[in-house]
């Protein structure tokens, strides 16, 4: 059954796994202490949720914010990259600890997962996660995500748990993702305009929709704003997941989003299978690869990349990682796995197959990235 509409996501025939993103300023109140109320209500949500026969993911924030008013540290711990990681320590253990109890309230068990970027961009560790998530969803337990800002840097972490919550939800081939926000959805402009109006429905994220995007996050605590969540649900969409951003700061946010039908949903445009899927949703990119024209409509029909289409190879990389495509303009089209590290491609670039083995010193391979290798965008 599909995902059409928001209320469709309370339907378990159609989202039998939900992921929910709870943000920090919904989670934690100015000074820094729980908003216990507000918590409850959505873990008697949750709850619901479950006897009705829906499984739930929970990526939620709040480590840093917990631990930084707990440490009387300034800024809400984010003056530094030291602060920010001492008080996520800190702050890990009382939010591990909040969850646990709320949920067991209820009779449900919860488990807590903390993940780096690398964690979810190498593929062997994907796929562990993947199998833990799998393997406490059938236990009936609630698993509770969050990145674990101890140990990340800024070249290394996600950044925001919006796009987290994306791959999170490929990885336990979850239906849907809730995001709960605090604003109603997607506005065609910024939404303190009096002019603004909510999209209920989004078939794509495509410029157009991007162009409405306001990079600002309102609360002061979070990390993301719309951008991240227009990014994350190009993750989602092209896996099959549907993606809904809704107002989260109202007591029983998901019964009221959902009931009232308020909100914006992100429908799913494609389902690719488990690896296109995880290679789409990859953030780590370490290069891109700008082609010609005829090379951008080669790639549309299914072609994989050949060297003699490229125009420019921009970045560092090595043989075996994921990079960008990009047309003439700048639009990017894909991206894959690279068979040449950067300079192996620089040689080669613009160059048809007979000529590529003088520059190259042997045989060259088929493609720069193999069709098999390679997501479009």
């Amino acid at each position: 059954m599909a995902i059409d509409h928001l209320r469709d996501l309370s339907n378990p025939a159609a989202a039998n796994r939900v992921v929910i993103k709870v943000g920090s300023a919904l989670l934690v109140g100015p000074d820094g202490q729980p908003r216990q109320e507000w918590l409850a209500g959505l873990i008697s949500e949750i709850a619901d949720m479950r006897a009705a026969g829906q499984q739930v993911v929970v990526v939620s924030s709040g480590a840093i914010a917990l631990g930084a008013a707990r440490m009387g540290l300034a800024k809400g711990g984010r003056g530094s990259l030291a602060d920010a990681q001492a008080a996520a320590s800190v702050g890990q253990i009382a939010l591990a600890g909040l969850w646990s109890r709320l949920l067991e309230h209820h009779g449900l068990g919860a488990a807590q997962m903390l993940v780096t970027l690398g964690d979810l961009e190498d593929r062997r560790r994907y796929l562990n996660a993947s199998s833990t998530l799998a393997r406490l969803l059938a236990a009936g337990i609630v698993p509770v995500v969050n990145e674990n800002d101890s140990v990340a840097t800024e070249e290394i972490r996600f950044g925001d748990n919006d796009r987290l919550a994306a791959r999170v939800a490929q990885a336990a081939s979850a239906d849907a993702v809730l995001l709960l926000s605090d604003v109603d959805g997607l506005y065609d402009r910024n939404p303190s305009d009096p002019a603004a109006v909510l999209l209920d429905r989004v078939d794509g994220v495509t410029d157009e929709i991007r162009a409405m995007a306001d990079s600002g996050s309102a609360s002061g605590l979070g990390s993301g704003g719309m951008i991240s969540k227009l990014q994350a649900a190009e993750i989602a969409e092209r896996a099959g997941i549907a993606l809904a951003i809704v107002n989260g700061t109202r007591d029983k946010p998901v019964r009221t989003a959902l009931g009232s039908g308020r909100g914006t949903l992100f429908v799913p445009q494609r389902c690719d299978g488990g690896r296109k899927a995880w290679l789409g949703g990859r953030i780590d990119l370490r290069g891109t690869l700008v082609v010609d024209s005829g090379c951008g409509d080669a790639l549309a029909r299914g072609s994989s990349l050949l060297a003699a289409g490229i125009t420019a190879v921009q970045g560092e990389f090595a043989r075996g990682d994921v990079v960008s495509v990009a047309g003439a303009g700048g639009r990017i089209l894909a991206q894959g796995l690279s068979e040449y590290s950067a300079d192996e491609c620089r040689a080669i670039m613009g160059i048809r197959e007979n000529g590529q083995a003088e520059k190259l010193g042997y045989a060259p391979r088929p493609a720069v990235i193999h069709r098999d290798h390679m997501v479009l965008l």
